[in-house]
């Protein structure tokens, strides 16, 4: 059984049905503001991680899937939600900043986010943060827009597990996740499939 823990702002739901389907090895996923937390108490096998973050080092496999683009959260009646293009730095200069993204996104991080989205919600303010995030997490009153920021902090989501712990299991998932098929020699069939072809090729 493979444990994953995906971190709040990715919907990996596709890649748990492929892998459930084609292979055997049974999952156990559950989504969390923090999945290295979690790895690293054991909780979990494998974390899709959001990167840069100080707990990954060498110790770890890292495979990196796609990169974010950075965000902002302002209040929906704002001119800029009116508008709904995306906004650079400057053009909120004035604007109380409720919370910024850093790298690291703790569980303690992510609550404060949460906070500060309530805040933008009352029509106060914005928030800064990987815009996948912001879209997760904004309410009703909360419009996320694209940040144009070079000097926002870049995150890419990865898969991460320890070296120590790497298994066909793990493999088979980041085959998944980098979109090889079926018939690649890193995913695994079901027994059920595999020992169906036996069989056939048996009666020829």
């Amino acid at each position: 059984m493979l444990r994953l823990s995906f971190v709040t702002g990715t919907e990996p739901g596709k890649w748990l049905r492929r892998y459930e389907a084609g292979t055997s090895h049974g999952l156990a996923a559950s989504g969390s503001d923090d999945p290295l937390a979690e790895l690293a108490a054991g909780e979990a096998d494998l974390a899709l991680a959001r990167l840069p973050d100080d707990r990954v080092g060498s110790g770890h496999h890292v495979v990196r899937l796609y990169d974010e683009s950075p965000g902002v959260a302002v209040p929906k009646n704002s001119v800029y939600a009116e508008v709904g293009e995306a906004v650079r730095r400057d053009d909120l200069e004035g604007e109380i900043v409720n919370f910024t993204y850093t790298p690291g996104m703790t569980a303690e991080k992510a609550e404060q986010l949460r906070g500060a989205l309530q805040v933008v919600a009352a029509n106060v303010g914005v928030a800064y943060a990987p815009r996948p995030l912001l879209k997760v997490l904004s309410k009703k009153q909360v419009v996320p827009l694209e940040l144009l920021d070079a000097e926002a902090a870049p995150t890419t989501i990865a898969l991460v597990w320890d070296k120590s712990a790497d298994s066909e299991a793990i493999q088979d998932f980041v085959g998944v996740a980098k979109g090889r098929t079926l018939n690649s020699s890193r995913v695994a069939r079901p027994a059920g499939k595999e020992a169906g072809k036996k069989r056939r090729r048996k009666r020829r």
